[in-house]
């Protein structure tokens, strides 16, 4: 029966536009309150799925279909086949509010919106799992038995068990704390001025460079690597943060483009504290450290140093016992004018060698270094997108890329004894991710597609599937169920940039009558890092704009992720320009469709998307409908120093690239009507862009419409003030004639 059922939702989903008219009638319309309500329309989104260190137990946060930013702590038994929830984050949890450093934490890991737990960690042994919760650790065994191990007002950030499991940590009021589960911990650096932070990853770390913790364990417990900052360098920037009844105003040390960060230290020292060793960094100070790793078997410690322009990233080796160290290598950026990018896809082997990530030929693919020489791993016009694991002991590793075309990502498996000899082993059709064990015996892979929201299932390591973990199928039964009739498949495309460069787009078009024009809602984002364009599911957001009657259109720009250095190259010191025009000829693209209603084409975007909307209003004023701008960046230079400078150069140093980025100076030349989207609590694009912004066009006597949420940070969402967000959106629309055809 649930083979057929989801085969019929299949039909259904694969159902073209113009064969909808009859199935309409006995089916429902999106609204916006449904897109965001519980539970999920996507169906179940399990997060942070892990295998127990022998690799009978896998174990995952489930949300709750009652409340569906709410996560609880399951475990499945592979042996009995058995669910069960290992912690209730509602009947464990206290419900306190969480200080202000792990509420800044969490929006540096974009998970600011959820509660209950966020995040564990399994021990050694197989035997307990440490969750962090409302701000205190527990010990929860596999036997339902739950430890409390802290009951502090103060929060602990970046809870880690040792190695072995002999050791509790975590940072507690700028200072790194280590205990055991049967004693309580104590500070093992000293606690000094307000501005040095002990064991805790410095803000553009946390924010940019995707290293949220400040501390490591050596493989035999017997050393910590911890970092010291002093922040005393840094600027500050007085931050309201605007509410509903109130206004708190934080002093925030922002390390703003062109200005001084912080300095970072590492240091080795004891469980205890004692015997403290100063690594050796160099004499640059104004360098940002990216990685630290200890080797397999601790005899020394890797640190990934990258220069302020973040062109050159030097791999030092450290003694532990002295601090001395020396380059391994150096990795140098790709082209002249580029930058390098940072990532985890490396893995240093019990042999000595090490499995590195690289973009040294143009396109980031693997490579093995082993006794000072290099060996290209793959190889191709297309990306390694992440290390999935290593087995040592069949030399053999599994990695996630696009060999089988951008759109799609797959998983891969290649012995290194095989250079350039890959296997595929998941489905065509599909964007899928994966998550492997750290023998990588085991396979975890989540997958989705147009026509299919996530799935996830265990697989072994060829590929085949053993067990669906969350088969989230379109049956009947799901949540999507009664919108399946008028779900509508995009459709892809590309068009030619000016240089020739092909550009992907995706478009979902609306129920449409021969002879009529629709109008056209662009979401773009437009900067450096995400691909907008694929075959994974889309979202119920987007179908519910099309159940509106607009059509829904994607494009990727030049500078956009994973086609390559060429393809992201062009936004070097020149943000607001490449992007900006390839974006209109999207928009030439959409004219020139006879469905299209080239008077009724509305731009959206937030973020960096929200810059583009400003700069595509600039550069062609009268051209759009509309433009909706949500939390934009307006001035380079108020963003921080390792985002910016490293597309943008220091602005000291280029001052007219950062004046021609910019989206002040052309502000008023925009005729078209604009709404502008802020968070007023917003600490990563800070309230100041769109405050400026507002200055000036009300100035220069320049219409505007604008939406305000006090209290919201740059992450404006929640089940009551998503359909807010979007009810304003559409209503503005409407005000300006923006609307599907009679």
């Amino acid at each position: 029966m649930r083979l057929l059922l989801a085969a019929a939702a299949t039909f259904c989903l694969a159902m073209p536009a113009d064969a909808q008219v009859e199935a309409m009638s006995d089916t429902e319309k999106l609204t916006f309150e449904r897109v965001f309500a519980s539970p999920s329309l996507d169906g179940p989104s399990p997060r942070q799925v892990k295998l127990s260190p022998e690799g009978r137990y896998l174990t995952l946060l489930r949300n709750r279909a009652e409340e569906k930013e709410r996560y609880d702590l399951w475990g499945f038994d592979r042996e009995t086949g058995e669910w069960t929830m290992l912690v209730d984050s509602k009947r464990l949890g206290s419900g306190r509010e969480l200080s202000e450093d792990e509420k800044m934490q969490r929006e540096r890991q974009r998970v600011g919106n959820l509660t209950g737990i966020i995040s564990y960690q399994w021990a050694s042994d197989g035997k307990a799992v440490l969750v962090p919760l409302d701000g205190d650790l527990y010990l929860a065994g596999l036997d339902g038995e739950i430890t409390r191990l802290t009951d502090t007002e103060e929060t602990e950030l970046n809870p880690m068990l040792s190695p072995e499991g002999s050791f509790i940590s975590f940072v507690r009021d700028r200072q790194l704390w280590v205990g055991t589960v049967g004693a309580a911990a104590a500070p093992v650096t000293p606690k000094e001025a307000d501005t040095i932070r002990w064991g805790e990853a410095e803000f553009v770390a946390q924010e940019e460079m995707a290293r949220l913790t400040g501390f490591w364990w050596s493989p035999d417990e017997r050393r910590i690597v911890v970092q010291r900052t002093d922040e005393s360098p840094v600027g500050i920037v007085t931050r309201a943060a605007i509410g509903a009844t109130g206004t708190n105003v934080f002093e925030q040390r922002y390390p703003a483009a062109g200005t001084d960060n912080a300095i970072v230290e590492l240091y080795v020292i004891d469980p205890d504290g004692q015997n403290r060793v100063k690594i050796d960094l160099g004499t640059e100070t104004d360098i940002y450290i990216a990685r630290v790793d200890w080797a397999p078997d601790g005899s020394a410690i890797y640190v990934q140093r990258q220069n302020r322009a973040q062109t050159v990233l030097d791999i030092l080796k450290v003694d532990p016992a002295t601090g001395a160290s020396g380059v391994w290598f150096t990795e140098r950026a790709a082209r002249e004018n580029y930058w390098i990018n940072l990532g985890d896809d490396y893995r240093f082997l019990k042999d000595g060698s090490l499995i590195w990530w690289s973009e040294r030929d143009g396109f980031g693919h693997l490579y093995h270094f082993k006794d000072g020489a290099w060996a290209q791993l793959t190889k191709g016009e297309w990306m390694v997108t992440r290390l999935a694991g290593v087995d040592e002991e069949l030399g053999r590793l599994y990695f996630e890329g696009n060999a089988d075309g951008v759109l799609e990502r797959h998983v891969y498996a290649l012995d290194l004894a095989k250079p350039g000899e890959w296997q595929r082993l998941t489905e065509p059709g599909y964007v899928n991710a994966s998550v492997m064990d750290k023998k990588a015996q085991s396979l975890l892979v989540t997958r989705s597609s147009p026509l299919q929201p996530a799935q996830t299932y265990l697989a072994d390591t060829v590929g085949n599937r053993i067990a669906w973990v969350e088969e989230n199928a379109l049956d009947a039964s799901h949540p999507y169920a009664p919108y399946l009739a008028s779900h509508v498949a995009p459709e892809y495309g590309t068009i030619a940039a000016e240089d020739g460069t092909p550009l992907h787009w995706l478009m979902i078009k609306p129920e449409m009558e021969p002879g009529k024009q629709y109008p056209v809602f662009v979401m773009h984002y437009g900067g450096p890092g995400p691909q907008m364009v694929d075959r994974a599911w889309e979202g119920t957001l987007a179908q519910a704009i099309v159940d509106k009657g607009y059509i829904w259109f994607v494009l990727d720009n030049r500078g956009s992720a994973n086609r390559g250095v060429d393809f992201e190259q062009p936004l070097y010191r020149a943000m607001g320009g490449v992007e900006v025009r390839d974006q209109a000829r999207g928009t030439e693209f959409l004219k020139s469709l006879p469905f299209v209603d080239p008077a009724k084409i509305a731009i959206y975007g937030w973020s960096y998307g929200g810059y583009m909307t400003l700069k595509r209003l600039q550069a062609e004023p009268g051209t759009y409908a509309a433009g909706i701008s949500g939390a934009p960046v307006t001035k380079w230079e108020l963003y921080d120093t390792h985002y910016t400078e490293r597309y943008m150069g220091d602005p000291r140093e280029v001052p007219e690239a950062y004046n021609k980025a910019n989206a002040m100076e052309d502000a008023t030349k925009m005729r078209d009507p604009l709404l502008l989207i802020h968070g007023m609590a917003d600490d990563n694009v800070v309230f100041e862009h769109s405050s400026e912004l507002i200055a000036k066009l009300q100035g220069d006597n320049v219409p505007f419409e604008m939406m305000l949420y006090p209290g919201y940070t740059h992450r404006v969402s929640g089940e009551k003030i998503s359909p807010h967000l979007w009810n304003s959106i559409f209503s503005f629309l409407e005000r300006h004639g923006v609307t599907p055809p009679e």
